[in-house]
Parts: structure tokens; C-alpha cells; sequence
């Protein structure tokens, strides 16, 4: 998680930087420095916002993956059970 916030950080200096070199302008000047920090700590803050996303996603995912197995559990038991997939609404028409 740290390495992403870092990541996340480095890529709003980054973005400045950039930004500073599109419109020309020098990089480091005197009072410009100041505010490296708060575009390190803005691309922090997305970056830990992201991460939260990320775990959310995951988390959510996972439970869908136990609903589904659970639910492919209790079909194969049916079918184990001499049970019809379609239960005992199906009808047949045969020849």
C-alpha cells in the first residue's frame, strides 16, 4: 500500500513538472518550491483513495466468487441427487 501512495505521489510531482515544462517555464525557482509538496501530497491523497477503490473491488469480487461456488455446490448435489437441472416444473416432450 506504501509503494502505491509513493507511486501515487511521485506521479503528482510529475504531472508539475510536466505541466511546468509545456509552458516553458523553469522548474526550480524560489518561490515556487513551496509547492511541490502540496502536489506530492494531492497525488498521495488519490493515490490512497485509489488503493481503498482497489480493496473494495477486491473484496467485492471475492464475494461474488463464494456466491457462485456455493451456488455451483448445491446444483452438482442436485445432479447428484437424480434431480432434474430445471426441477420439478420441467416437462418433457419426447418422441
Amino acid at each position: 500500500m506504501v509503494s502505491k501512495i509513493l507511486f501515487w505521489s511521485a506521479f503528482g510531482v510529475a504531472t508539475r513538472l510536466m505541466q511546468l515544462g509545456i509552458e516553458m517555464r523553469p522548474f526550480f525557482q524560489r518561490g515556487a518550491l513551496i509547492w511541490y509538496p502540496v502536489f506530492g501530497s494531492i497525488g498521495a491523497s488519490f493515490g490512497w483513495w485509489m488503493t481503498g477503490v482497489e480493496q473494495r473491488q477486491v473484496q467485492l469480487l471475492q464475494q461474488r466468487k463464494n456466491i457462485l461456488i456455493e451456488k455451483r455446490k448445491r446444483r452438482a448435489e442436485r445432479e447428484a441427487a437424480g434431480e432434474e437441472p430445471g426441477g420439478a416444473l420441467t416437462a418433457h416432450t419426447g418422441s
